[in-house]
């Protein structure tokens, strides 16, 4: 009698072809006969566990050279996300084949963000958290296997020789002179190989399968190269490492992986894949069934680049302050700048999962980050470009120069279960610098003075309510002796406070934001914009540095409402006017308010 729980019920998501997929393999029974022992193995390990628990396997299998970014996002939640609604478990491989460009601290930093993300690799009491390295063992012992059975041989040609040889698209390959060999001497050259008797690059195993294949992946694809280099893992144990396009079918195969889900080059690579396996399973190393490769189009998200390379190079040469600079595509960088976790998943799932590539403009990540933010993120009022407003009849209004007049405000339109805030008016507020026009243009609504029209006629100053306060009337400007406006005065009217059967006695067009000089709390404001002003920073070849934004990170000291005193770090507001802010991660601490800008409230690139 089997132990596999009860299918689950599978939410209502959008269907793609890997759901087809998926649900046609689980209705035909597929994968129902496997057995797992309960940790990676070959075919007779396997073999002696109980049916496997998983009705499917899925893998996110990151190399540890770099941090993960936005595309990877879409993958750990296609991944993760497929084993979750069809009662399967996703495995996290860290595909640790190549020594020479992988760290510990890359592996940490991808650990922390699939959990960000709100993913786990534990399941059913288990972890499945793999590394690659651990299967150098069988992937040495799968290579003796190839070598014995006559389908590999060590090539002693220089990488020239090999290149020349393998012929092109118009252009059949011709056999190497080392492929005659026989298996003995084959593999008495590769154990000398893994035994450090050869220089570097002086040979390598190939596959044997056909130099006259039209799929060029298929012209004896090497197998193994020569690599003094020290391991993260496995230290300076192994001198010879296996190539990705040979390990990663093994990796599959070895953790009982069902559905291998790729992005779309690695279809080219599929044919490979599918001889390795077939090759192996027929030698009695591997079980079957054995995984299968599926592409998808992988995610191109438009005015960012996503290449590890020049993103560290954007990171070497300074031009980002580090892997998590708010304004850099890597999942540190989207949480630092204050995404949050619900609105990725939200963008991976609106643009779904494709067979073909597309570019996905950014305006639809900010967009399902607004919609999740819209309804969480408590609201405020800050002041980015001061402007002073002074409220010349103050004293006159409420008898003493002294007073502060209570006000408030919901803490969240939609949640009143998240109470009021709670700060006063004085004499002297912060507004901003664009809501004061000396010489106003048509159709300007906020604070202008009193001035002759083109007419000739008077004009009189403008009315306009303070926010959650009373209508105020503008009355006249202060300049320094450079001609530059210092502030802006102002008449308080009675009787108009928000709130108060008298608050619609006078009309306003115009309504400012603002806060009080006497409890205002100074603020670091970090304002992030796209880093490239292209959609297509490298396309065609060109230098991407050459378009990146001069304005992407503009620094302003401002000043924000008494209720973000208690702020902690990563803690996102809404700032009435300005958008969705974060405290940031890493500089933000009590009593030195950092302030990153996540996003608009629209999108400022809309054409």
């Amino acid at each position: 009698m089997s132990n596999k729980p009860p299918a689950p019920a599978v939410p209502a998501k959008p269907q793609n072809f890997l759901r087809g997929i998926i649900e046609r393999d689980l209705a035909a029974g597929t994968y129902a006969g496997r057995h797992w022992a309960g940790t990676p193995g070959d075919a007779a390990h396997q073999a002696a566990g109980a049916p496997d628990p998983a009705r499917i396997r899925t893998r996110f299998p990151p190399e540890p050279n770099g941090y993960l970014h936005v595309g990877h996002a879409k993958s750990i939640c296609l991944n993760f996300g497929l084993a979750r609604d069809y009662g399967g478990i996703c495995h996290l491989r860290f595909d640790d084949t190549n020594p020479e460009k992988e760290e510990q601290e890359y592996v940490d930093a991808i650990k922390a963000a699939v959990q960000w993300l709100g993913f786990d690799w534990k399941a059913q009491g288990t972890s499945h958290l793999f590394f690659a390295s651990d299967y150098f063992d069988f992937m040495y012992r799968a290579a003796e296997a190839l070598i014995g059975a006559g389908l590999a041989y060590v090539d002693e040609q220089t990488p020239e020789q090999m290149r020349a040889t393998r012929g092109d698209f118009n252009t059949p390959g011709t056999d190497s002179p080392f492929r005659a060999r026989t298996p003995e001497q084959n593999l008495a050259r590769f154990r000398e190989m893994r035994d450090g008797l050869h220089a570097d690059g002086a040979m390598v195993l190939r596959s044997k399968i056909d130099m006259a294949s039209p799929n060029i992946n298929l012209r004896d694809p090497a197998l193994y190269r020569i690599k003094r280099a020290t391991h993260h893992n496995t230290g300076d144990r192994w001198c010879i490492y296996p190539m990705y396009s040979y390990a990663h079918p093994i990796e599959d195969a070895l953790e009982n992986i069902s559905h291998s889900i790729c992005t779309l080059e690695f279809e080219d690579q599929r044919p490979f894949y599918d001889w390795v396996l077939d090759r192996l399973c027929e030698l009695g190393l591997l079980a079957q069934p054995r995984p299968h490769q599926y592409e998808f189009g992988r995610l191109n998200l438009t005015y960012v680049i996503t290449s590890k390379r020049k993103l560290k190079q954007l990171v070497d040469e300074k031009h980002v302050a580090g892997w998590d600079d708010p304004r850099m595509p890597t999942i540190a960088g989207l949480r630092r700048r204050g995404y949050t976790p619900e609105a990725i998943q939200l963008f991976c799932e609106r643009i779904g999962v494709a067979k073909d590539y597309s570019w996905i403009d950014y305006s639809t990540l900010d967009g399902a980050l607004r919609d999740d933010l819209e309804g969480k993120a408590p609201r405020a009022m800050a002041v980015l470009e001061p402007l002073k407003l002074i409220l010349t009849n103050w004293k006159e209004v409420f008898g003493s120069e002294a007073h502060l007049e209570p006000c408030s405000a919901p803490a969240h339109p939609q949640r009143p279960e998240l109470g009021t805030r709670d700060f006063s008016l004085g004499p002297e507020l912060w507004i901003e610098q664009d809501d004061f026009k000396e010489v106003p243009l048509k159709g300007y609504h906020r604070l202008s003075p009193p001035r002759f029209g083109d007419d000739g006629a008077k004009v009189e100053g403008t009315l306009v309510r303070l926010k959650y306060g009373y209508v105020v009337q503008c009355t006249g400007v202060k300049k320094n002796f450079a001609g530059e406006v210092e502030a802006v005065y102002a008449k308080l009217i009675p009787d108009t406070k928000s709130g108060t059967p008298g608050a619609d006695a006078v009309k306003t067009k115009g309504v400012i934001t603002w806060v009080g000089v006497h409890d205002a709390l100074p603020a670091e404001v970090r304002l992030y914009d796209r880093l490239f002003t292209e959609a297509q920073p490298d396309a065609g070849g060109r230098d991407f540095l050459s378009v990146l934004n001069p304005a992407s990170k503009k620094v302003v000291t401002g000043y924000v409402e008494p209720s973000l005193a208690s702020a902690k770090p990563d803690d996102k507001f809404q700032f009435e006017r300005h958008g969705y802010f974060v405290a940031d991660a890493k500089d933000h601490a009590p009593g030195a308010i950092v302030l990153n800008k996540i996003t608009g409230l629209k999108d400022g690139w809309a054409k």
